[in-house]
């Protein structure tokens, strides 16, 4: 298979040692300026996944994500988000990492090279055709992730995959690929600059489009959050405020009655 492995081409600078503090810094942003355009070229794959994810979701089907090293942990940061944001149980968005939880904080040697550890690791939540993975690799090639998406396509499941060097592996075997080409990195090979940030766009955009899709966004408020915090308890009595016409303490009062902004919007209107 033939591909151009753009996460390990040279970087369009160089003798970076020899740059001042400013010049590298500016070095970087014009760099990561490119970013958002390269995800814009890919908002068609990412559509397409979200219907089929929010079509499995509504049915209960639940989303996974698998990566190693930083992709996996920017698949764990975004499900992480949803409980709190969303209001959703933490198992309907499920991250995974080579190397399990460990591996979050430090690196595992050699976690990433086993192809057959992804299954089992989702067997664990005994993943079925109802659900969706999604496989995040910047290389497209970690076997971690490339073992986990055959499993799941031969048991049915829909596979995503995003990467940042198209026709990868990861690009090839996924049913809907998201090939997101952002160049080479200012520092060469370094994946978590460049790459990681389009991930984290794309992962972004994913559950956020997903979740309005479902019902948990009303307006542009966020409504099923947790009340977790002194913010977000007053980020939902300001909500309420606005919305329904109550001054803040009546606001307050209805939220601690009611339990969520949702639940208050639908008992006061």
């Amino acid at each position: 298979m033939n591909y151009t492995k753009i996460t390990e081409s040279p970087s369009n600078y160089d003798n970076l040692e020899q740059m001042d503090t400013q010049t590298i810094l500016e070095s970087i942003n014009r760099e990561d300026q490119k970013i958002a355009l390269a995800v814009a070229e890919v908002i068609p794959q990412i559509s397409k996944l979200v219907d089929m994810t929010a079509e499995r979701f509504l049915k209960g089907g639940r989303l996974f994500y698998i990566g190693a090293g930083t992709s996996g942990r920017l698949g764990i940061l975004d499900a992480s988000e949803i409980p709190p944001t969303y209001g959703l149980p933490h198992e309907r968005v499920v991250g995974l990492i080579a190397g399990g939880d460990v591996a979050i904080r430090k690196s595992v040697e050699h976690a990433e090279d086993d192809p057959k550890q992804a299954w089992k690791d989702l067997l664990e939540y005994n993943i079925d055709p109802n659900d969706v993975l999604v496989g995040i690799a910047a290389s497209g090639t970690t076997p971690y992730v490339l073992g986990g998406i055959a499993d799941a396509k031969k048991h049915g499941i829909l596979t995503a995959g995003i990467t940042n060097n198209p026709a990868s592996p990861l690009a090839e075997g996924s049913d809907i690929p998201i090939e997101i080409n952002v160049g080479p990195e200012f520092l060469t090979g370094s994946t978590r600059m460049k790459s990681g940030t389009s991930q984290k766009l794309v992962l972004n955009m994913i559950t956020t489009s997903l979740m309005i899709k479902i019902g948990r966004v009303k307006g542009n408020k966020m409504v099923n959050m947790q009340l977790s915090n002194t913010k977000l308890v007053d980020r939902g009595t300001r909500y309420l405020v606005e919305e329904l016409g109550l001054d803040y303490d009546a606001a307050g009062a209805a939220l601690k009655k009611y339990g969520s902004v949702k639940n208050a919007i639908e008992a006061m209107k």
